[in-house]
């Protein structure tokens, strides 16, 4: 993986368009994240305040909005960001793998909401579906994580709360949408067979994780 830390937003855009596949936080292969290639200036850090800075999570609306990549729980149900270069083979599989939700099930009900509105925060698509009674947030989470698997649902941007001075605060809500409505559908459907963009992607992950065993490969394909 990268040998030179990465100290800016831009550097990591360009490094996110070189490998095409790239989680944010470490998650079990060695240099295989953001958060792994990213200096020590952009990583946590508590301030004698009581407060934060966090320059890697920063990054992340930037990222998306300045590059135009995908980003959801699409590696083992942890976040990552996909380059648009690479999304329409790794849309195109996951698909295969994770069929198109059933009429009038809770996940087509997601999708058709999600459809409606065109994009929404977390918390008002989870009640925009009727998930607002106790311990509904877990239950709801679990089938947005399985739609990101899928190529289902992306992450548009990140939504802050203001306080009264007008300054962003907090960890952000992540801004659900489709990839055909970010996208267009064309980026979703290209003119390949799920087995084809597989070969695609094995030959893409080998070149960037050689050392990784092809059973490792498969699995973060999965």
């Amino acid at each position: 993986m990268k040998a030179e830390k990465i100290h800016t937003c831009q550097e990591l855009i360009d490094y996110i368009g070189q490998v095409g596949f790239l989680p944010l936080l470490a998650m079990g292969v060695s240099g295989w994240s953001a958060e792994e290639v990213a200096d020590e200036d952009c990583q946590y850090m508590r301030l004698p305040d009581g407060g934060w800075e966090w320059p890697l999570w920063e990054w992340k609306g930037p990222i998306l909005q300045e590059s135009g990549c995908a980003y959801g729980k699409f590696f083992q149900r942890k976040a990552g960001f996909i380059s648009r270069e690479w999304w329409p083979d790794f849309c195109n599989y996951r698909r295969s793998l994770y069929p198109q939700p059933e009429e009038g099930s809770i996940e087509e009900i997601i999708l058709v909401t999600l459809k409606e509105y065109g994009s929404l925060i977390t918390r008002k698509l989870r009640a925009a579906c009727g998930f607002t009674g106790p311990k509904m947030r877990s239950r709801f989470d679990a089938y947005l994580t399985r739609l990101e698997m899928g190529g289902y649902i992306v992450t548009e941007d990140f939504v802050y709360p203001h306080d009264r001075h007008g300054r962003e605060y907090g960890w952000g809500w992540s801004l659900l949408t489709t990839p055909e409505a970010l996208f267009g559908r064309e980026a979703c459907h290209p003119e390949r067979t799920p087995e084809e963009s597989r070969q695609r992607l094995l030959a893409q992950f080998r070149s960037i994780l050689p050392e990784v065993p092809e059973e490792a490969i498969d699995a973060l394909l999965r």
